[in-house]
């Protein structure tokens, strides 16, 4: 069974078909790659598998479970964390706090516990703090937990975006181009880190991304999407080597 399974996944903007009849199935454990020019519709298919858009047609599974058109919270709940290409952290929050926030969905306390410092307040707090310090240290972010986010580099705010999203305790994590804006030696830290979220983690991984040397160098199979609809599917070898691909791509 297939860990994640999209069917026919369609929706229009205005008469104009940003995604059309596109189909993809994950397995458990892979680390996969989706493709293509700028416009492609590569975001727009990220968006409806979390629930920023609602699709006009098509089935979104998890683990068999149909998913299609729930709130983004609902999704992220049953297992679906995503980044940003353009980062989205909680910039005037510590490093500490913006990890936190990934774990209440797992570490919860009522408003009347919150307001009036109840005993599971307390508890729940001390869980928080150290799970999150525990995700800091991973991604060697534990020194910098009292930092704000925004006064990261870049390529650690990165880091902590993804340490955010794992937070959530995902069964799929989304990257949407995590190295855009890196320098090719914060690429190649971003591949280790990658590959270290699969192997640690035990994470399925499906990610966007324009860097082919990144592509080429982590990913096992890919989905190329053009103007909306998938040119070609399959191991990533393959693909890159396929005349349609670099002719709609590569080569762009």
């Amino acid at each position: 069974m297939a860990l994640l399974d999209v069917k026919n996944l369609t929706i229009s903007f205005g008469g104009l078909r940003a995604v059309d009849d596109f189909h993809l199935s994950i397995k458990k454990g892979q680390l996969y790659g989706l493709i293509g020019p700028n416009g492609a519709g590569k975001t727009t298919v990220f968006n409806l598998l979390t629930g920023v858009y609602k699709p006009d047609e098509g089935i979104v599974k998890l683990e068999d479970k149909d998913i299609t058109g729930l709130k983004t919270i609902e999704i992220n709940k049953a297992g679906i964390a995503r980044t940003f290409q353009n980062i989205r952290l909680f910039k005037d929050l510590t490093v500490l706090d913006n990890v936190k926030v990934g774990l209440h969905n797992h570490h919860t306390y009522s408003t009347l516990e919150g307001i009036f410092r109840l005993p599971k307040y307390y508890r729940v707090e001390r869980e928080m703090n150290e799970r999150a310090l525990e995700l800091l240290k991973v991604f060697d972010l534990d020194g910098e937990a009292d930092y704000l986010a925004a006064n990261l580099p870049y390529g650690k705010q990165r880091k902590l975006e993804i340490a955010r999203a794992l937070a959530t305790e995902p069964k799929l994590l989304l990257l949407d181009e995590p190295a855009a804006g890196m320098n090719p030696n914060e690429t190649g830290e971003l591949m280790d880190t990658i590959r270290f979220v699969r192997e640690e983690f035990d994470m399925t991984i499906l990610l966007i991304e324009h860097d082919m040397k990144l592509v080429s160098g982590i990913c096992e199979e890919l989905t190329v999407l053009n103007f909306g609809r998938i040119l070609t599917q399959g191991k990533t070898s393959d693909v890159l080597n396929d005349p349609q691909v670099i002719t709609a791509y590569l080569g762009e």
